[in-house]
């Protein structure tokens, strides 16, 4: 299915704009029209009545006069106003016969103090304001009128102001057809705007580099879309072809440095012997350190739900196997409230002894905590873990004793190939802080450095829904 630009759809929505509008603004005026026709006729009819019963004129088609022979009598449940019109129009400008009017409607009391008058003062513009106001209400009313101490008369006009005479108000169609054009184009330019959002949250989420971003709306944001895809698959096929050819330089130097640790156990001087094996460790090291870094950015490892007291348990468990100093210290306690419907509450300290759950990756986790330990041994010859957590955010924090780095020198470790001062003769290649930080990145989470009275602290702080 073609999709339309946003520049032809904007031009689309200006069209239906004005398509829109002008139909509402059409439909209201010929209403406001017809229904202004509709009085003019009506006031019309209302002066020639009054000269018909002055004058003996003819009355115009739709109009007519019956006489009564007794006053007119009020029908029950029906309501009636009397309106008396003199020569002057008012009542204090007395001038000519009175003319008295009685208005019968089954559902409308008509104010007199409501009839508009309009075209003067006259007896006769009082009367056709009379009928004017008849045809603004539909009523179907019963108009009966006396000319001094003449006999009563009956007005039969409902065709001329009667509701079958009226005209349709279609004010209220102008106002739904404005309304749905407003609501047509405000729901159209946000599932455009909403395409675009979901778009910039796709693109901003943490798998964006692993999975396709979505297809759809107008065509200039699925042509950015597909640029965006193909420049991640292009990034990540780097990436896994950096990672293959590691892998392969790995594995072939495999063979020449088991050759040259043979010819060096040759050497009969040790110091030269010690300084070749050094150097061959340190180049076997520093490929593992780039191949493992290579694939951390990748991050293709699934993630799965895991216990991660349980994962911090095994690292430090493994640790300990080989007679290092690192210990795992206990959870502390959270204070909680308890009480019953006849005791008050009171604070107690309870062991927050649960397994923290997440979703996470088993081995960049492992591998992450196993290298902040390494570092707090490297630094600070002893490493405490911790484990705690939020109902959001989970964090393994390794503890050292007695580093002399600063907070700003471990923020500083965390780029690639970066060592500490104090490093010395240890052996790595200054990837381990930045393996650490792309795996905190990957699951949500921070590196961050706290100073301790102990010593220098290591927080990895991790979403626990994150994927």
């Amino acid at each position: 299915m073609a999709r339309l630009s946003l520049r032809r759809l904007a031009s689309l929505w200006v069209v239906l704009a004005m398509l829109f509008g002008g139909g509402a603004v059409w439909t209201w005026m010929a209403s406001n029209a017809a229904w202004r026709t509709h009085l003019t006729q009506a006031y019309v009819a209302g002066l020639a009545v009054h000269d018909s019963l002055e004058n003996g004129s003819a009355l115009p088609p739709g109009v007519s006069l019956t006489q009564l022979r007794a006053p007119p009598a009020l029908p029950a449940g029906w309501r009636e106003t009397l309106i008396t019109l003199t020569g002057g129009g008012r009542p204090d400008l007395a001038r000519g016969a009175r003319l008295s009017l009685r208005i019968q409607s089954p559902d409308i009391r008509y104010p007199a103090s409501r009839v508009e008058s309009v075209g003067g003062g006259t007896q006769a513009a009082g009367l056709a304001s009379v009928t004017r106001t008849l045809a603004r209400f539909c009523s179907d009313p019963r108009l009966f009128v006396q000319m001094d101490t003449g006999p009563w008369m009956r007005v039969d006009g409902d065709a001329v102001w009667g509701c079958d005479a009226a005209p349709a108000d279609l004010r209220l169609l102008g106002a739904v057809i404005a309304l749905a054009g407003l609501g047509l184009m405000l729901g159209w330019v946000a599932e455009v705007s909403g395409a675009f959002a979901a778009f910039a949250s796709a693109l901003g989420d943490h798998r964006a580099r692993n999975a396709a971003l979505p297809v759809g709306g107008v065509e200039e944001l699925r042509q950015t879309a597909e640029a965006v895809n193909l420049f991640v698959a292009q990034d990540r096929a780097a990436l896994e072809n950096r990672a293959m050819v590691l892998s392969g330089v790995s594995h072939d130097l495999g063979t020449p440095a088991t050759r040259l640790r043979l010819r060096t156990a040759l050497i009969e001087d040790p110091v030269l012997r010690d300084k070749l094996d050094r150097d061959i460790d340190e180049m076997t090291t520093m490929i593992d350190g780039v191949l493992t870094y290579t694939r951390a950015e990748i991050g293709d490892e699934p993630f799965r739900r895991l216990s991660l007291t349980s994962l911090a348990e095994a690292v430090v468990a493994d640790y300990q196997d080989v007679g290092l100093a690192v210990t795992l210290a206990a959870p502390a306690p959270r204070p909680t409230r308890a009480g019953t419907l006849f005791a008050r509450a009171v604070t107690r300290p309870i062991a927050d002894s649960h397994a923290v759950i997440m979703r996470g990756q088993p081995t960049s986790l492992r591998r992450a905590l196993s290298n902040l330990i390494d570092n707090a041994l490297k630094y600070g010859r002893e490493a405490v873990v911790s484990v705690d957590a939020t109902a959001d955010e989970a964090w393994i924090s390794v503890t050292d004793r007695g580093s002399v780095l600063t907070e700003t020198d471990m923020a500083r470790l965390t780029g690639a190939f970066q060592r500490g001062e104090n490093a010395g003769t240890h052996s790595g290649v200054g990837l381990g802080l930045a393996i650490v930080s792309t795996i905190a990145a990957q699951h949500g989470g921070r590196l961050e450095f706290l100073h301790r009275s102990e010593g220098l602290q290591a927080r990895l702080r991790l979403a626990r829904q994150w994927a």
